[in-house]
C-alpha cells in the first residue's frame, strides 16, 4: 500500500497506518499512544510527519468536527460523512444519503470546481439516547455546544475508537 502510493516502507509509516486502520476516527495523541504501545519509541514529530504524508497521498483522511481535535481514518477516497454524538463525542461513518454524490452539487458554487464536500451530522448516539430517555418515554435532549470529544487511552485499549 505504501509503495503503491510512492512512499518508502518505514517502521513509523507502517505503525501509524496500522494504528489508523485499527482505530478509526482517532486523534493524533491517541494514534501516538497506540504507536508507542505497539511499536516502541516513535517521536511526536515522526507521527505528525507520517500522518501528513499519508493524508497527502490519499491513504488516510483527516477531518475535524467543529470544537473537536482533528481525526484520522483509513476510509479515504469515497463519499462518506460522519455523525458525532453531542453528548459523548462518539463518531460513526455515514454513507452519502442519495445518488452518486448529491452533496457535491452546491446551489451556488461561486465559480469553484468543487470536488469534495464535508458533511458532519450532529445528534445523540444510541447509548446516550437510552441514557437520556425519561420515565415517560420522551427523550430529553439538551442542546449543547459541539463537544471537545477526545478518545482516552483507556477507550483505545478497550477497542472503542
Amino acid at each position: 500500500m505504501l509503495r503503491e502510493a510512492g512512499l518508502r516502507v518505514t517502521r513509523p509509516r507502517t505503525a501509524v497506518l496500522s494504528a489508523v486502520h485499527d482505530h478509526p476516527h482517532a486523534d493524533t495523541d491517541s494514534i501516538i499512544s497506540v504507536v508507542r504501545r505497539d511499536y516502541g519509541d516513535v517521536s511526536h514529530q515522526a507521527v505528525y510527519d507520517v500522518l501528513r504524508a499519508l493524508t497527502d497521498r490519499g491513504l488516510v483522511r483527516r477531518f475535524q468536527p467543529t470544537g473537536s481535535l482533528a481525526r484520522y481514518e483509513a476510509r479515504a477516497g469515497d463519499n462518506h460523512h460522519h455523525v458525532v454524538c453531542r453528548s459523548c463525542g462518539a463518531i460513526a461513518d455515514v454513507d452519502c444519503a442519495v445518488g452518486p454524490a448529491p452533496c457535491l452539487t452546491a446551489a451556488d458554487d461561486a465559480g469553484f470546481a468543487i470536488d469534495e464536500a464535508e458533511v458532519i451530522y450532529w445528534g445523540l448516539c444510541p447509548q446516550c439516547v437510552r441514557q437520556r430517555a425519561t420515565g415517560d418515554g420522551h427523550l430529553s435532549i439538551e442542546r449543547r455546544p459541539h463537544p471537545r470529544a477526545r478518545e482516552t487511552d483507556t477507550e483505545i485499549e478497550r477497542g472503542q475508537s
